[in-house]
């Protein structure tokens, strides 16, 4: 961020106020406003914060209008076709490409911590049997604070590399768990000897009368729907993680705020919905139907996996994503499951429509995650779960950069107060 010299200048009851104007490396510049309170006695409003820019970040760089996302720069299409999770976990942490030997280093730390401590095993059990996974996930990621409190320590850097590596080898372990205990399976213990994606497919599907033997294409597809949502600049759980570690919270439970902000369906629950919505049309000669449905102005329904808040163009991960998909699908086959027929026909027809390509509303990321998954065998229960073992690393790098900002302060956002001015208190028999 660069002071670039140039103001704007407010009129506001007859004063004049000059307010800074910043520059970034990329995207619009940014109106400083941090004096404007103190100043001129005012509040800006924002709802959402659609328009406020809330922090300095190096990290990652959205363009929706040009379809772009850049993670410390490198576009998003090449990490996810040429690079892997891990390497990519690094790049977010801290700013660079590794080396090989950075690289075999970082990996190997991550894989030797996938274990979890033994009575967290027992933790599980005060879950009810039909718990959603997500429930579980908030509350066993929060007791993390509990179990290793040997890293909770923010003030430490040594503490926060310790939490920071223990979060992303746990978190596929803690989702595989989740996942056991909602249908009923012992647990599976990690595998040193597999890598990070391949790991979790295990953790997920092996049972001790039979182990799972990961299918390369089916891990890489893994890996990839991993980077792809490792990060995405201040979302609504980024944000989140943001808020609650600005009041110095231990990094357990700040990642525990951002999994319970991402359950929510409109922002983690998408590829669930789009599933669902799937399910609803049933088969494919169904789809014209939904298709008038998703024109007309007057019915609420929607095509969900289309379009995005952000992106105003084709989502640059999507594209990666598709491949996977169609990787996938050759590979598992449509024939015998419907949804993914559906999904195929739907697709096909939506980007054959002018409708849709005049609305820019291209099928996005979570609509082929979701139709991944569902072929991996993954229940939609899994789907947010799945999606918030990808992002920790984003929370993590975001939680990292927030903590060693000299400039951090408490968030504490304003309001726009439109309730009942002071009023005397009335006993309660004279009501």
């Amino acid at each position: 961020m660069t002071d670039t010299n140039k103001t704007a200048t407010l009129n506001l009851k007859g004063q004049t106020y000059e307010l800074p104007i910043l520059s970034p490396s990329a995207g619009p510049d940014v109106l400083d406003i941090r004096k404007l309170y103190g100043q001129a006695d005012v509040f800006t409003y924002d709802p959402g914060f659609t328009s406020t820019a809330s922090c300095e970040s190096t990290i990652t760089y959205i363009d929706g209008e040009a379809g772009v996302l850049l993670h410390r720069g490198y576009p998003i299409d090449q990490l996810a076709g040429q690079s892997h999770f891990l390497e990519v976990c690094y790049l977010l942490l801290y700013g660079e490409l590794p080396s090989a030997a950075q690289l075999e280093d970082f990996e190997s730390r991550v894989t030797n911590h996938t274990m979890v401590h033994e009575q967290m095993h027992r933790f599980f059990t005060g879950f009810r049997r039909d718990a959603h996974p997500m429930a579980i996930m908030v509350g066993v990621v929060g007791a993390m604070s509990a179990f290793y409190h040997d890293s909770t320590d923010i003030s430490d850097p040594w503490q926060r590399e310790v939490a920071t590596i223990r979060l992303i080898a746990k978190m596929p372990t803690i989702a595989a768990m989740a996942y056991k205990y909602t249908v009923g399976q012992p647990f599976v213990y990690p595998r040193n000897d597999l890598d990070y994606a391949s790991n979790f497919l295990r953790m997920c599907f092996s049972v001790p009368a039979e182990d799972y033997q990961v299918d390369p294409i089916l891990s890489r597809a893994m890996d990839r729907i991993f980077t792809l949502h490792a990060d995405h600049e201040q979302n609504a759980s980024t944000s989140t993680v943001r808020l609650a570690s600005s009041s110095g919270a231990n990094p357990f439970a700040c990642i525990a705020a951002g999994i319970a902000c991402l359950w929510g369906p409109s922002h983690g629950g998408a590829n669930q919905a789009c599933l669902e919505m799937l399910k609803e049309i049933g088969t494919p000669d169904r789809i014209p139907e939904f298709i008038a449905r998703a024109k007309d102005k007057n019915d609420p329904f929607r095509l969900m996996g289309f379009g995005h808040r952000v992106y105003k163009n084709f989502d640059p991960r999507a594209t990666v994503m598709k491949q996977s998909a169609d990787e996938v699908l050759d590979l598992l086959g449509v024939e015998n499951n419907p949804i993914l027929a559906t999904a195929k026909e739907l697709e096909q027809q939506a980007l054959a429509d002018p409708y849709f390509a005049e609305k820019k509303l291209f099928p996005n990321v979570d609509f082929y995650s979701g139709i991944i998954l569902e072929a991996m065998g993954f229940p939609t229960s899994m789907f947010t779960p799945i999606f918030a073992l990808s992002r920790t690393v984003g929370w993590i790098s975001q939680w990292k950069e927030m903590i060693e900002d000299p400039a951090m302060k408490i968030g504490r956002p304003r309001q726009l107060y439109t309730g009942a001015t002071q009023r005397d208190y009335v006993d309660v028999e004279k009501r």
